[in-house]
């Protein structure tokens, strides 16, 4: 008797009690309007353009070479101490065949080299890997230049043998002034080891 009669009631008021929430799942079929679709869309091209430019700059970097050649008007090559370098006192403390640095157009690290005959060859090697900007050092017993860096090479008058550097060393016109300064200039003809255009220019 009364076990039966409560039954129904309980039974009636959890329905009553579950009644609104089933009508607010059947009514949640909301569509956004256009507006809020286009600013979702913005807001999902924003987020993935961000790290997409990130990775392209980060593959240019890779890929293109630095600017190494220099360019303008000569400057005069600097020792490591930045005094003027000489013919005369250059030649005087390096032997024939010698390659050594100096400070070049742009700053950058450049080789000159001392002829067989005791003179200063009449063009200087930029000494900046054309991979990813290392200064390459000259190796003597392999009469190269080999990077340090990722082990590419460069014959005796700079041009790449061996990547991953895409292109030879920059060249630079070596000149003497009339104070026996040594000037380099920026090598705008063609590349005498390539028979190109040069890349630096």
């Amino acid at each position: 008797g009364l076990a039966t009669r409560v039954a129904p009631v309980q039974h009636s008021a959890i329905a009553r009690r579950a009644s609104p929430a089933m009508s607010a799942a059947a009514g949640d079929d909301f569509v956004p309007d256009m507006e809020r679709r286009n600013i979702m869309n913005l807001l999902l091209v924003g987020v993935t353009a961000v790290p997409g430019l990130w990775l392209a700059g980060g593959f240019a970097y890779f890929l293109l070479p630095p600017g190494g050649g220099g360019s303008g008007g000569g400057v005069v090559a600097r020792d490591a101490l930045g005094d003027d370098v000489t013919v005369e006192k250059w030649l005087a403390t390096h032997p024939a065949g010698d390659r050594k640095l100096v400070e070049g157009l742009k700053g950058d690290a450049t080789y000159l080299i001392v002829t067989a005959d005791k003179k200063i060859e009449t063009y200087a090697i930029n000494a900046v890997c054309t991979h990813l900007g290392c200064v390459v050092p000259w190796n003597a017993a392999g009469n190269k230049y080999i990077c340090p860096c990722h082990g590419s090479q460069y014959d005796n008058t700079g041009m790449v043998i061996r990547g991953p550097a895409p292109l030879s060393l920059a060249l630079a016109h070596v000149a003497i002034a009339e104070t026996g300064k040594v000037v380099l200039n920026t090598w705008t003809e063609t590349d005498f080891r390539t028979g190109q255009n040069p890349w630096w220019k």
